[in-house]
């Protein structure tokens, strides 16, 4: 069995893999990383290290970013990558959890004047190698009988260029990666992400099969984020949640209970995660939320109990 978490402990850095740049998930700007992929990155270094500094970020494209997994360059990958049935059962990764609900959607120029995408016939649509935006692409232009000349470039940077210079007249991927890729225009509403959503897409950290520990402490990574939202527990509030006496408050900052020393961490791994990065939804609306740049409604991500399908195992 793998030991990632002692390697991680014993190097004393976390290797995570993210992308080569979405605003919003995980950009790098002036040397420093930021993103809502990103700071899922800082708690799992908060909860093994203590210190939501020591990770060494690894852009990758799509095309590399398994290869990177499976030659352990990276301990995990935390860059809008959609768990599918292939990804486990034939490349053998583990999907920890959903940390964003997602589905592919189209950008178009404003000046097409299209409303819908059943309106994208004989569209050229760019999309990046080493995703499933193409062949989600294709089956939605067969299925409707429309013709389709798809482009495909290795990074989101290329997709970007390759619409402005006409390239092609339309981005496929993630709805939310189309949000983010709309802030970098010049005039960014000059171009309209359209309604349609054609898959399902849940997007997660991924870790190799094999190291039952290690998944166990990045799952457990984001069901506490999303405990701690439901709870009322946030970076704003831990010094009053740690003199709490509510059963389920005292069970995840570890006042009760050795949960977080059954998972190979310390008794207040919550604790550090939420004081490094907020609970889920402080980084949620910090990174991509109604106050961000990027705009993007909870929607589906959601906490359950606020109508949403955002969902936690207990901590108990």
């Amino acid at each position: 069995m793998a030991q990632t978490l002692k390697a991680v402990k014993d190097r004393g850095t976390l290797n995570c893999g993210v992308s080569t740049g979405i605003p919003g998930f995980s950009q790098q700007v002036d040397g420093k990383w930021s993103g809502f992929d990103v700071d899922f990155c800082r708690a799992v270094a908060a909860a093994v290290l203590n210190d939501p500094a020591k990770v060494n970020f690894v852009p990758l494209n799509a095309e590399d970013r398994f290869t990177a997994l499976s030659g352990s360059k990276v301990d995990l990958l935390s860059r809008n990558t959609t768990w599918t049935l292939e990804r486990e059962a034939k490349q053998k990764f583990l999907f920890g959890a959903v940390t964003y609900f997602d589905g592919q959607g189209f950008l178009v120029p404003a000046a097409r004047k299209i409303e819908s995408a059943l309106e994208l016939d004989g569209s050229k649509v760019c999309v990046q190698v080493g995703t499933t935006a193409a062949s989600y692409a294709e089956d939605y232009f067969k299925t409707n009988n429309m013709k389709l000349e798809l482009v495909t470039l290795p990074t989101v940077q290329d997709l970007v260029k390759a619409y402005e210079n006409g390239t092609c007249n339309t981005i496929s991927t993630d709805v939310s990666a189309l949000y983010a890729l709309r802030t970098g225009f010049a005039k960014p509403a000059s171009h309209i992400v359209l309604p349609d959503v054609i898959t399902k897409e849940p997007l997660g950290p991924v870790v190799r099969q094999g190291d039952d520990e290690w998944f166990n402490v990045v799952k457990w990574t984001h069901y506490v984020m999303i405990n701690g939202e439901e709870l009322g527990v946030s970076s704003l509030s831990l010094d009053e949640a740690l003199k709490s006496q509510k059963p389920d408050v005292k069970r995840l900052v570890g006042t009760d209970g050795d949960f977080g020393t059954e998972l190979g961490l310390t008794k207040d791994f919550a604790v550090r995660i939420i004081r490094a990065v907020g609970n889920y939804g402080e980084a949620f609306e910090r990174n991509i939320g109604t106050g961000s740049k990027l705009a993007i409604p909870r929607g589906v991500n959601q906490l359950w109990s606020a109508g949403g399908i955002q969902y936690a195992p207990p901590v108990r």
